[in-house]
């Protein structure tokens, strides 16, 4: 059976409704032609040239990413700066490109419900509902709680074990027990408030600004900085298990493969520089 990029799409928007994104977000089909037959699909994190050139290698005609490849209305594509030579390598190679950015973040499966589902917590709920009568189940972030309080070194090895680091910022006291915990994959930082409103002892998210920080420590509440490709990166890796989930249940026989060359783009220096 012939696979179409408009195929994929169609699953896309099931999986996460492109509707959901917020307002000044970029997400669908952004570079390449819904008609084109899918060869194999390509998932990452971030849209660069190297992640186009890892497609190419492997054969993949179809790349997704979180972020988008055109965040902001392009007014020219100068194929001399780093983003006109990717659109210019992705187009002479008739490779598509589609972002699934914050429709993902607000999906019941997507970006931070993966995150808490891994850190063990159970009876998610959005952290920032878009609709809490209509839709719930749909918004930014999550909050959960585990079925019983787990000791503050418990939960910072499975912080670590899942964000695959070997170390976090972090601001405000860790409780010693801890059993509500809330999480937005990415940058949440303007959600803290929200975060301790809801009763979260502590907030798992990326990007927390200087202010937030020191709020925090004044009202004494735990908050996790864990980077934001850290913090998003366990998505990418359920992304393909629910598109190939989705290839199995159509009978789609394509290949969908997770980056195997994308990685953290900040590297930790010590006064060694080791």
């Amino acid at each position: 059976m012939t696979v179409r990029v408009q195929d994929i799409l169609k699953s896309l928007n099931i999986l996460a409704p492109f509707n959901l994104a917020e307002p000044w977000d970029n997400v669908g089909l952004l570079v390449g032609n819904p008609n084109q037959e899918v060869t194999a699909i390509l998932a990452g994190l971030d849209p660069t040239s190297a992640l186009i050139d890892e497609a190419i290698a492997q054969g993949a005609n179809t790349v997704i990413t979180h972020h988008p490849v055109i965040f902001k209305p392009l007014q020219a594509i100068n194929t001399t700066t780093l983003e006109g030579r990717l659109l210019e390598k992705a187009l002479s190679n008739r490779i598509a490109i589609i972002g699934c950015h914050t429709n993902y973040d607000s999906a019941p499966a997507g970006v931070s419900a993966i995150l808490a589902e891994q850190l063990g917590l159970v009876s998610l709920r959005p952290l920032l509902p878009t609709s809490p009568e209509k839709l719930p189940d749909i918004g930014l972030g999550r909050i959960g709680d585990y079925p019983a309080a787990i000791s503050s070194n418990d939960f910072m090895q499975r912080v670590l074990r899942v964000l695959q680091l070997e170390s976090v910022q972090m601001a405000g006291p860790l409780p010693e027990k801890i059993r509500t915990v809330a999480i937005c994959g990415g940058s949440g930082s303007d959600l803290a408030p929200q975060a301790l409103a809801l009763g979260a002892q502590v907030y798992l998210s990326a990007e927390i600004k200087h202010n937030i920080a020191v709020w925090a420590n004044e009202c004494r509440f735990c908050i996790i900085d864990g980077s934001h490709y850290a913090t998003e990166k366990p998505a990418v890796r359920i992304l393909v298990k629910q598109l190939e989930q989705i290839c199995q249940k159509e009978n789609w026989n394509i290949r969908i493969m997770e980056t195997t060359t994308e990685c953290h783009p900040f590297v930790t220096k010590n006064r060694s520089h080791q």
